[in-house]
């Protein structure tokens, strides 16, 4: 069941992006989910198979989008990972869970009790529909929620991650939120877009991204700070840059392209934009 937290979107900037993600019907990020019932709405990482542009044309499209598909889902199986030793009796939260995709995979592995939150209606509804598709609506449940506050109990989670979502909000309050919900020694897993301080600003590349996406790309730095002001210590970092490029490059060749794979693309290979991973533990405090 959908729960629901008073005065879910609070600005006209959150019903801008909630209004975004209720309209998105975009094919990347449909079809791939229809290639196994799991949808994402993040990236990809690792080298693509370049077989799957040979062979036959007829079936050329479908190979790729597979292959994005499997290039997506292992950067999602990278971010679980971090949360190795969940079991049973833990409790994830997924912040920004999109269409759900990450949220059922981590109960899969854990077999854990999985929240995720989301300002889209629609996504809340799809998210829901497909547990009680996979049979774990009983313990993945999706939620019509604001991450910077979700009502959810103090200290009542083992683990919180976001994944391509922290662009849409003010970091400190975010991590003040998350760091309220997870007890001590708790994991916060962070995957996210970054632009390179070292620059200066956001480059031309970092502010198409932005505006295709009605959010604000924060500069690197940003999160360390704020996690560091809500008692977040990172342990483990991770410059996935690299790992990214490929799956842009393939997803430029497909027919899901949406014109913003070149944006992406020169701000990676310009070093104006990171892909980074951070691991960070829930050290005592005051909450």
């Amino acid at each position: 069941m959908t729960t629901v937290a008073p005065g879910v979107l609070r600005t006209d900037y959150q019903r801008s992006v909630a209004a975004y993600w209720n309209a998105e019907r975009d094919p990347v990020n449909i079809r791939l989910g229809e290639v196994d019932g799991i949808y994402h709405h993040h990236y990809g990482i690792g080298p693509y198979d370049e077989s799957v542009l040979a062979g036959p044309e007829e079936t050329r499209d479908a190979r790729v989008i597979a292959e994005l598909h499997r290039l997506e889902t292992a950067q999602a199986d990278f971010l679980i990972d971090r949360f190795a030793g969940t079991g049973p009796d833990d409790r994830l939260l997924d912040g920004g869970s999109g269409r759900g995709g990450t949220s059922i995979m981590a109960n899969r592995r854990y077999d854990c009790r999985v929240d995720g939150v989301s300002i889209s209606e629609k996504q809340v509804e799809f998210a829901n529909n497909q547990a009680a598709k996979w049979g774990v609506a009983d313990q993945v449940r999706f939620h019509f929620r604001n991450m910077l506050d979700t009502g959810f109990e103090t200290g009542g989670f083992t683990g919180v991650w976001t994944n391509e979502t922290t662009m849409y909000v003010d970091l400190f309050d975010l991590f003040g939120e998350f760091s309220r919900l997870l007890a001590h020694g708790g994991r916060y897993v962070c995957i996210t877009g970054c632009y390179n301080d070292l620059t200066g600003g956001r480059s031309k590349a970092v502010s198409q991204i932005d505006e295709r996406y009605t959010c604000s790309v924060h500069p690197r730095s940003a999160y360390f700070k704020a996690m560091a002001a809500n008692n977040l210590v990172p342990i483990e970092v991770v410059d996935l840059t690299p790992h990214t490029i490929p799956y842009w490059e393939l997803r430029e060749k497909s027919s899901v392209a949406t014109g913003v794979e070149s944006s992406f693309l020169t701000a990676y290979r310009e070093n104006s934009f990171h892909y980074l991973m951070i691991v960070a533990d829930r050290v005592q405090g005051r909450r």
